[in-house]
């Protein structure tokens, strides 16, 4: 039995394992992107940095005289044609010999297989990306190229104006509903409350171009107010029926021994159910700051149509993938911009974030 359980504890804790690294490879590969120049990210993959055996450029030598392109050449008792010593040849001491250059001028490159990683690291592209910066690159035949830099500092301060109130203007009006829906008993409660449940299976979609328009009629589109609005229209339903299950299971004890005492529901609310709904609350910031945080299509909607200087990070990205789509070291550190402030807010309250999907699983 013993030996049983031990097995698949080992099972789950492998798979768990193996989920987590496969989950974080993209991420540490996005990271290592972000800080590798522009050409070594076109001529090899983020796994370079890692210690590996590849031809390392050693000695150059003169190439014989008096060859044509048309006959075998012979150096070092090995005879191979010209493309062939073009394209590069192995010796029979393990070296690799290239012939660079034409068949009358050039010259002999040999290279040896060795232990090498790529540890050329920039924040260039940090730079070019929040500041704005231009940038003067020389390639690896000497072709000098100035790159345009990409602003995203006004996106990401749009991002957090954006995310913050939509967080917060949610889960407050969420939390009065969820202690009226749980403790105070008005007609048709009930019924509301389903109401507001079956809101969840409703797919937001429907509701974009009617609101769109009531936005165009009221001068909305394409303002703070319009999608907070929105982000908090869409959020309630989800924010009253998690809080809902958690602050109904608060012991009704503690509550009756609070009226007695002369408290009123405002008071009972800020000082008893507030405190002690902490998980659920900080739960549900979770999932509506990351959703706010990576929206597209209703920042699309309700800003892209409107004042281009209100714009958030993901609208931005998307339109660098359009315009410099082949510039992965902007790309890779402009998404990695992205993550770093969903991360901290995951990181920051994860505590309560299983305990908070446990709101109300349990009774008794």
């Amino acid at each position: 039995m013993k030996v049983t359980k031990r097995s698949a504890m080992l099972l789950v804790n492998g798979v768990l394992l193996l989920i987590v690294v496969v989950w974080t490879i993209p991420i540490v590969g996005l990271l290592i992107s972000s800080v590798r120049k522009s050409d070594a990210i076109r001529s090899s993959g983020w796994w370079s940095v890692l210690p590996h055996q590849e031809q390392v450029t050693g000695q150059e030598r003169p190439i014989p005289t008096g060859q044509s392109s048309d006959q075998p050449i012979t150096i070092d008792g090995v005879t191979k044609s010209f493309q062939e010593w073009k394209a590069g040849v192995t010796m029979p001491d393990g070296s690799l010999l290239t012939w660079v250059g034409t068949v009358r001028v050039g010259k002999l490159v040999i290279s040896q297989k060795a232990w090498t990683a790529d540890t050329n690291y920039t924040t260039e592209n940090y730079e070019q990306v929040l500041g704005g910066k231009s940038f003067t690159i020389t390639d690896t035949n000497g072709n000098v190229t100035t790159v345009p830099g990409e602003n995203l500092v006004n996106a990401f301060l749009n991002s957090i104006t954006v995310a913050i109130p939509a967080t917060v203007i949610p889960i407050l009006v969420a939390a009065f509903a969820a202690y009226g829906f749980a403790w105070m008993k008005f007609p048709g409660r009930r019924i509301l409350f389903i109401g507001i449940v079956m809101m969840l299976v409703v797919p937001l979609q429907i509701a974009l171009v009617p609101i769109l328009r009531d936005y165009v009629s009221l001068s909305l589109n394409g303002t703070f107010l319009g999608i907070w609005l929105a982000h908090t229209g869409f959020g309630l339903p989800l924010a009253c029926y998690l809080l809902y299950n958690y602050i109904s299971t608060i012991p009704k004890d503690i509550l009756e021994s609070a009226f007695i005492d002369g408290a009123s529901h405002y008071t009972m609310f800020t000082k008893l159910i507030l405190p002690l709904s902490v998980p659920a609350l900080a739960s549900f910031a979770i999932f509506q700051f990351l959703w706010v945080w990576n929206d597209y299509l209703v920042a699309l909607i309700f800003i892209g149509f409107g004042n281009g200087e209100n714009k958030v990070l993901t609208m931005r990205i998307a339109d660098l993938v359009g315009s410099r789509g082949q510039d992965w070291y902007l790309l890779t550190a402009a998404g990695f911009i992205s993550m770093i402030v969903p991360l901290a807010v995951f990181f920051g309250l994860q505590r309560y974030f299983v305990r908070g999907l446990m709101a109300g699983s349990v009774k008794g």
